[in-house]
């Protein structure tokens, strides 16, 4: 990489308005099941079993929490994720920075924002910087369309509080 040039990465946001409250949602999306509910049926994360929710993982910014595997359909192993969290506010969102086989740089901020009238914002901001640049524009539909399924699966579990927005 030439000196002064970002590296080659991207940036992606996904918003969804859903109708249940942030203590709700949060029960639910900290967990290593609700994650998988997410991503499946397409992806799977393996998790060590001590390990069910992000309120049981110390948070040691820099430290990876533990390996993980990608499966796709739930099976075939696509990635090892290392997984670490910067920081964890139970009911509130999360900060996670990792890498893996594939990608150099992952960093997933999740937000939980109450609605006026009830519900929550949820919303989800991805930096990710892949290993092998020219991938760039491959992995950031990859991504977009895997946060796309996420969102949907969120508001289908959750009730859509109308209003949701993609990158």
């Amino acid at each position: 990489m030439a000196q002064g040039q970002p590296p080659a990465g991207f940036v992606r946001v996904f918003r969804s308005a859903v109708a249940a409250s942030p203590e709700e949602v949060w029960a639910v999306v900290s967990t290593m099941d609700g994650v998988n509910a997410e991503l499946g049926p397409w992806i799977r994360m393996t998790h060590p079993s001590h390990l069910r929710s992000l309120t049981d993982a110390p948070v040691v910014e820099g430290q990876v929490l533990f390996p993980s595997w990608l499966l796709a359909g739930g099976v075939l192993p696509i990635d090892r994720h290392a997984l670490g969290l910067e920081r964890v506010d139970p009911g509130v969102g999360f900060a996670e920075a990792s890498t893996s086989w594939l990608q150099r740089r992952w960093r997933h901020q999740r937000r939980l924002t109450p609605l006026p009238g009830g519900g929550c914002l949820v919303a989800d901001r991805l930096e990710v910087e892949p290993r092998v640049p020219i991938a760039t524009p491959l992995v950031a539909r990859i991504v977009t369309a895997l946060f796309e399924h996420r969102h949907r699966r969120l508001r289908a579990r959750f009730g859509d509080a109308g209003g949701h927005q993609a990158p």
